[in-house]
């Protein structure tokens, strides 16, 4: 059945994802963005490339504010699936999208999730405080008696992958390891992740419920893809350890978030390994459980993505 989909967050680097599943799928796929003329957009801009993109794709692009509350619950009376992509600064902002959802009636929202299990991780004080946001978002939706589906993406790979092989300027010499380096994670393609997110909001199954990324052949340790790395790109890389005790002295008061936050993220993920060690519980929902039929992207296949198309990252405005 095809549905009205609008996407918050459309060009960010999640969003996009979103927006290219939602069409794939054939829904009428709307774009929330902020007016361009406030944001300074050039012609060259990657923001309007993203948007003439949507545009011919057939995307419907909606120019408005998110403190223009009459604005948004104007265009949530015409749509069925909600979805937010919006990044790290703007998590809260989505209270002003649940408090516009009050006045219509959706079928369902997907939160500014796709991360790790917010209300059962305990990470250090910088990534905590985000995952209380998302913590507070999640109580907003829920006392609102907004029907809503939670999406654990667990980590991005193509993301992480990028991060962890392309942001040092010695990247073809060294790459660093975040504490022994065996800790396993999941690691999913961005992709999927929105492919995903898109069947789950319609289905009846994950009606408030939390669905979890977590493809068993895609389960392995940060040597595991440094290993596989190697082997792709012909090339032996010096490996350069960071232990705990390292990250931790980047993550106190002291440091700035730009520093402190990624190094918390990473020690959540990477030493800890927090969003793999929490069992699913009765009524969480496993993705590559729900849909047998969809062909999610293996860790062989991704690597050989970004073998070829490696972007810059930075992993503070991830999560």
């Amino acid at each position: 059945m095809i549905k009205k989909v609008l996407v918050f967050g459309a060009t960010g680097y999640l969003g996009r994802y979103m927006v290219l599943a939602s069409v794939a799928m054939g829904h009428l796929t709307y774009a929330y963005t902020r007016p361009l003329g406030l944001l300074g957009v050039s012609h060259n801009d990657p923001k309007l490339k993203t948007l003439l993109n949507f545009k011919a794709l057939g995307v419907t692009i909606i120019e408005g504010e998110l403190d223009d509350h009459e604005k948004l619950v104007s265009i949530l009376q015409e749509v069925q699936i909600v979805i937010s992509a919006l990044p790290v600064p703007q998590y809260l902002d989505q209270l002003k999208i649940i408090d516009a959802m009050k006045e219509a009636n959706i079928e369902r929202f997907i939160p500014s999730e796709f991360g790790c299990e917010a209300d059962r991780v305990r990470a250090l004080p910088p990534f905590q405080a985000l995952l209380d946001n998302k913590k507070r978002v999640r109580r907003a939706i829920e006392a609102a008696n907004i029907p809503y589906t939670y999406i654990l993406g667990n980590i991005m790979a193509g993301y992480f992958i990028h991060y962890i092989f392309f942001h040092d300027e010695n990247c073809n010499e060294k790459v660093t390891v975040y504490g022994n380096g065996q800790t396993k994670v999941v690691w999913n393609y961005e992709k999927d992740v929105a492919a995903y997110t898109i069947r789950a909001a319609m289905d009846s199954r994950t009606l408030n419920k939390t669905v979890s990324c977590r493809p068993l052949k895609n389960i392995a340790s940060l040597f595991d893809v440094i290993s596989s790395w190697e082997i792709k790109t012909a090339k032996y890389l010096n490996k350069v350890h960071m232990l705990e005790e390292d990250v931790l002295k980047l993550t106190t008061e002291t440091m700035p978030q730009e520093i402190s936050i990624p190094m918390s993220i990473l020690h959540c993920i990477f030493i800890k390994g927090d969003p793999l060690s929490i069992e699913l519980k009765e009524d969480e929902l496993e993705a590559s459980d729900l849909y047998l039929d969809y062909k999610y992207t293996s860790i062989d296949e991704l690597l050989n993505i970004c073998t070829v198309d490696p972007p810059i990252v930075t992993l503070s405005r991830f999560v």
